[in-house]
């Protein structure tokens, strides 16, 4: 298993009028924990898309528990719970400055070739950046 702590202060642009996170800005502060997670084991997205290999998404799940609250600084935990093949499965928890969840989601991407638009498996050096994580 692969774990990856993401940390963000929330601005208040991100919140809505109760003062709370909006809802809809979890999706974005997903996408931000995945994409430096890559990037922690040295492979960015964009290097993934420049050997031509997209990663749409084709599920999404949240669970809010509590509210995210302006100037919070929350840690989201990134986690592929199991070695990438034609999927990569990502979930999330999301801690507040207490160290409570106060959010859990998942993400399912595909591989998808940029060119033909087919479903393909991990490329290779995807799966050697993930392999010491799933011996």
């Amino acid at each position: 298993m692969f774990t990856f702590n993401y940390q963000l202060r929330v601005r208040y642009g991100d919140t809505d009028q109760m003062g709370y996170v909006y809802y809809g800005n979890y999706a974005y502060y997903y996408e931000q924990a995945r994409a430096e997670a890559l990037r922690s084991l040295g492979f960015s997205y964009k290097e993934l898309e420049e050997m031509g290999t997209m990663m749409p998404i084709t599920r999404m799940n949240i669970k809010y528990i509590k509210p995210a609250l302006y100037d919070e600084l929350l840690t989201i935990k990134a986690i592929v719970p199991q070695m990438p093949h034609r999927i990569i499965i990502f979930q999330y928890e999301v801690y507040n400055e207490k160290q409570e969840l106060i959010n859990e989601g998942e993400n399912h991407l595909i591989f998808v070739d940029s060119v033909t638009r087919r479903i393909k498996t991990a490329p290779e050096i995807l799966s050697r950046y993930f392999q010491p994580f799933f011996k």
